[in-house]
This record gives C-alpha cells, structure tokens and sequence, in this order.
C-alpha cells in the first residue's frame, strides 16, 4: 500500500560499517562491563500472548517491537544493548480465547521492576521500552516510577500509537490493518490469508440497548460507557478495530509493514540519541 508516495517522519537512516547494536543473550558478561564503561543505555521489548483473531499470530505484540529492534541494530551510529523481549503481558479481557496468556497488571509489574532494579544493579541508567500491548501501559508505567527513585530513567514508546501519529493513515486497533502490516513487514506467512476477510463478527452481547461500540464499551443515548467483560462474550473471532475507520486487516500489505517498521526503527534511534542526553540525577 502507497500512501501518497510522502514520508512524514524522515529519520537518521545512515549506516556506517562497524555500527550495530547488540542483543543481549548473545553477549559475554565481560561484553557487557565493557559496554557500561560508555554507555548506560538498554532496548527492553514487552509484548504479550493474546488473541489477534484467526487471521494473526497470538505473538503479535512481541513479534511486531522485535522486528523495529532487529531494524534498530542496523541503524545505530554507536553500539547499543537490546535485552531479551518479554512475551507475556497483561491481557485479562482477552482470556478465554485458547493461546492467550496473562500475567496481570500486579504481577506484570513486579517482574518488570525487578528486571529494571537488575539491570540497574548492573549500571544501566537510561531504558527505553519498545511496547507493543496497550494493556502492559499501565505496569510499566509503575516499574519506570519506581527505578526512577532509585535514579534511573524509564521511556515507554507504544509503537501502534506513535506509528499512527507519525502517519495518520497508519492508525489502527487490535488485530486490524496495522497490527496486520507490521506482522507482513516481518514475516507474511504468518497471516493466515483465508481468515483476514472475516469481520469483527461483533455482537450486542448486552442487548440492543445497548450495542458494542469499542473494545468493551458500548453506546447509550449517544454516550460512550465501559462495562468491563470478556471480549470473547462481544466477538468469537477476538480482533477489534471497531470505530478505527478502515482499518480492515485485508487492506494491509508487506510493503505497508516494512515502511511503518523501517519509520519506527528509524524514529526510534533518533529518540535514543536525545533520550541518552536526560540527566538521571535527580534522586532528592
């Protein structure tokens, strides 16, 4: 998909021989102390295993960060560390459907805080956390409270959400063209192509008083009103871009996938090199 043939966000794209960065399993501990004697700077990934429908993959929210992290060590003009991605996170509303795994906002945020508080223990200062689960937001929001009292400081980037903003015509929601094009831009075979043109198959499990409008959200006398349930009780199928406009997960290309990964790989070396500059003495 061409989208006008404009880019909105025009990144540092340069790459130099000897310019990497570096993901973390694949290091010695020694790699790693003479890495902290220059830099105090890590790449963590948190997604989840959840529900995108029967057209997705249950790793998604994984899937997509790692690939803009894979992109990233090919666009650094100094090395940098990209710990092991998280794969699980918190998706409550989405349990019920086979696969879908949650850890909860409570649990989610204690592991995260004590990967943080490790990781500080190691000298690392400055976090940059490429998410790619709206329902983790809330977790590592209060893991980057926490390391920053210690003096540390945390950036949480929601890919879809930044993705959208930096191209409008980007914008998505769960399961729908975005999510869809992110996975093609790493892997087409992923997608089941014989399920990407079933609907939302949305109902009005609440009556029709009282229909389905977003999420688990309904609509009364032209309000919008959240009455936390099951999605699996709103929709057998499990996406939901319902009021997204046309993010119809057919519309989405591998073309559309690898020039919105490329924009984020690209978007996010930039932050990294203002980001690396915030001074984390601020412990009162």
């Amino acid at each position: 998909m061409i989208f006008g043939g404009k880019k909105v966000y025009n990144g540092n794209k340069k790459m130099r021989e000897g310019d990497t960065a570096v993901f973390l399993e694949k290091m010695s501990y020694t790699e790693v102390e003479s890495y902290l004697q220059r830099k105090d700077t890590i790449i963590l990934i948190t997604g989840s295993t959840e529900n995108h429908g029967k057209h997705m993959p249950l790793g998604t929210d994984t899937i997509i960060p790692f690939g803009i992290a894979q992109r990233i060590e090919q666009r650094l003009s100094d090395d940098i560390i990209i710990a092991p991605a998280l794969p699980y996170g918190v998706t409550e509303d989405l349990k019920g459907f086979a696969g879908t795994i949650s850890l909860g906002t409570e649990l989610y945020t204690r592991v995260l805080t004590k990967v943080l508080n490790e990781f500080f223990d190691c000298g690392f200062r400055h976090f940059v956390v490429i998410n790619g689960h709206g329902g983790n937001s809330k977790a590592i929001e209060n893991a980057g409270l926490e390391i920053y009292r210690r003096g540390a400081c945390l950036a949480r980037l929601d890919w879809w959400l930044i993705a959208g903003q930096l191209r409008p015509e980007w914008k998505g929601g769960h399961g729908g063209a975005e999510e869809a094009a992110g996975v093609m831009g790493v892997d087409p075979s992923l997608i089941k192509k014989e399920y990407i043109g079933l609907g939302e198959c949305i109902r009005n499990d609440l009556g029709d008083e009282l229909p389905s409008t977003s999420w688990n959200a309904c609509c009364f006398k032209g309000g919008m009103v959240t009455i936390p349930r099951p999605i699996r009780d709103i929709t057998d199928n499990g996406w939901l871009a319902h009021g997204m406009g046309n993010d119809e997960p057919s519309k989405a290309t591998e073309e559309w996938g690898r020039e919105m990964l490329d924009t984020m790989a690209d978007y996010v070396v930039d932050f990294i090199s203002a980001f690396e500059k915030v001074d984390t003495d601020h412990r009162k």
